[in-house]
């Protein structure tokens, strides 16, 4: 499995509106800027993550973004899925875009994708954006120079 730049940018934009989640909609251009990200590149991720009900959108002066979902309740996982479509490492374990595999009853070695699949998702899936947030804010506090 690997992680796309789709995948790991909507992940920050939505790290970066948990840190402002009850201050209101936050401008895209702000996330942009603080992210080091290209605008642009965000407005691309917007629509997949609008259409998922993760985003609640504004539109006019004070127009920008909020999380409509709290961050604790959205994780890792979900933000992965909806992006790169699917995160298992072989199409024949896919639960969303499972592809028939002749070998399938004499796999030897399905045991071995299906252990993989499953570390996959329960550590993805025990991870949200609030306990990134945490994380951040936790590192953040501990360096500190006397």
């Amino acid at each position: 499995m690997r992680v796309s730049t789709k995948g790991r940018y909507a992940l920050r934009m939505l790290v970066d509106l948990a840190e402002y989640h009850g201050e209101g909609f936050v401008a895209l251009k702000d996330i942009a800027k603080r992210q080091g990200i290209s605008k642009k590149y965000l407005e691309q991720i917007v629509p997949v993550l609008n259409k998922s009900k993760i985003l609640q959108t504004n539109r006019g002066f004070q127009g920008g973004y909020r999380l409509a979902v709290p961050p604790n309740k959205i994780t890792v996982g979900d933000v992965l899925r909806i992006t790169e479509g699917s995160i298992s490492p072989l199409a024949c374990i896919d639960d969303n875009n499972y592809i028939e595999c002749n070998r399938r009853d004499e796999c030897a070695t399905l045991f071995v994708w299906q252990g993989l699949k499953k570390a996959i998702d329960d550590y993805l899936d025990g991870i949200t954006i609030q306990d990134i947030v945490d994380h951040k804010i936790e590192s953040y506090s501990n360096d500190y120079v006397i």
